[in-house]
């Protein structure tokens, strides 16, 4: 049995008239020593850079404190572009975070009460789950409503 790490980063896209988008990446790793264990920040900009030619045009990111999300690189890489804002979460703030909401619709249909056969039937349930979210854009705006954001109320500060 393949053994390791699967890491899913995923972005809720929301423009006033239009459709809502569910965008994730899926990382899976092997397990050996020296092994990076999760995102990197490379990761974190492709993904940004995969959402900016998807949607077509600029991206603002409300992020949580990870780590990875407040690194240097990061936040030099978002200053060089103009297409890219990012907005930088309170310290554990999960709930003005549309993601969790996405993560917990996951966690309630997909994988409760699922035992995997191995690794690969788990990232297949994963994607096939988030697959039906990106299908239903009343979840992915219902995710939003659940934070008590607005998308008028969303202002934009480059570089944060």
């Amino acid at each position: 049995m393949p053994c390791g790490r699967i890491s899913m980063a995923a972005l809720v896209c929301f423009k006033v008239g239009e459709r809502s988008w569910l965008i994730y990446c899926p990382c899976i790793q092997g397990h050996h020593r020296g092994a990076h264990r999760g995102f990197t920040w490379q990761d974190y900009r492709d993904l940004l850079v995969r959402t900016h030619l998807q949607l077509g045009g600029p991206v603002l990111v409300f992020w949580d404190n990870l780590n990875v999300h407040r690194c240097s690189r990061l936040r030099e890489y978002a200053a060089k572009h103009d297409w890219l804002t990012i907005v930088q979460l309170p310290s554990y703030a999960p709930d003005p975070n549309p993601v969790e909401g996405i993560w917990s619709l996951l966690r309630r249909s997909t994988t409760a009460n699922v035992v995997f056969r191995d690794r690969d039937h788990l990232v297949r349930a994963v994607h096939s789950g988030l697959r039906c979210i990106q299908r239903r854009t009343d979840l992915i705006e219902g995710c939003l409503a659940e934070t008590g954001l607005s998308l008028n109320a969303t202002t934009q500060r480059k570089g944060q």
